[in-house]
């Protein structure tokens, strides 16, 4: 599909990212998720359309993009991110192929939920993986259960997602949000590194990196704004012994 047909709702832009993949980033924030995770502090890109969110065609938002092309040295470049990603396949794949026309490093920023291997999706979704260089893909919670409780949704997709992009050997960062009595369970932070290490088996050297990355509460006056109840009052960020005790879980 031409990108001059084709248009993606975004929410908003960040022109200097530092932390969504290598080197310098230039971060699209997409409109719309189905996840209604308890600690997001995005809330305001869970529809499909908020305050101040625009519609723009690939191009329109390559070329956006572009001006900020010195800066992407040391393998930066353009990251979409949410909200969901996945929501807007086509319009992500449009834009990472002209990414790809001028050699610019791609990273898709995703919670993997919309994944399917359904025949009638999974095309779709080879032709934005071919053309996308690093997957952030961020595992909540391996039991599924709590993970339902956590978001809404039961994890199978995501767990697909993983284990299909290993197969795929597509390059992989792995992110964990730390809850304190959430997703601090010993238990479950031990079935999360066996997955892990289940990937690395299919594929060595895909996951580049694994993240843990403390709960933090700047999210709840965007709540109080929206006038949405805010799901973890209370609950406090991490002590920095739970963050050690998790990373030497998962990363060590």
């Amino acid at each position: 599909m031409e990108s001059k047909m084709l248009q993606g709702r975004i929410n908003s832009i960040e022109t200097f990212g530092a932390v969504d993949g290598p080197g310098v980033r230039y971060i699209v924030f997409m409109q719309g998720c189905r996840m209604r995770c308890q600690y997001c502090h995005n809330p305001e890109t869970w529809g499909e359309t908020s305050e101040g969110s625009y519609l723009e065609t690939p191009q329109e938002t390559f070329d956006k993009a572009w001006r900020y092309h010195n800066y992407w040295k040391n393998g930066g470049g353009i990251t979409v991110s949410g909200g969901e990603a996945l929501l807007q396949m086509d319009y992500v794949t449009e834009l990472f192929r002209l990414c790809k026309e001028k050699g610019v490093h791609t990273v898709l920023d995703t919670a993997g939920q919309p994944f399917s291997e359904d025949q009638l999706v999974l095309p779709k979704f080879d032709r934005l993986m071919k053309l996308t260089d690093l997957f952030i893909l961020d595992l909540k919670e391996m039991n599924r259960e709590k993970h339902k409780k956590l978001t809404g949704w039961v994890n199978d997709t995501i767990l697909d997602l993983a284990v299909y992009l290993a197969v795929q050997r597509k390059k992989m960062w792995i992110r964990h949000v730390l809850v304190p009595g959430i997703t601090t369970d010993e238990e479950d932070l031990k079935k999360l590194r066996a997955f892990l290490d289940h990937l690395r088996v299919i594929c060595p050297d895909c996951i580049e990196r694994v993240e843990v990355l403390p709960y933090h509460t700047m999210g709840i006056v965007k709540y109080e704004k929206l006038g949405i109840p805010y799901p973890l009052e209370g609950v406090q960020p991490p002590t920095a012994e739970q963050v050690r005790r998790a990373e030497e879980i998962l990363k060590n």
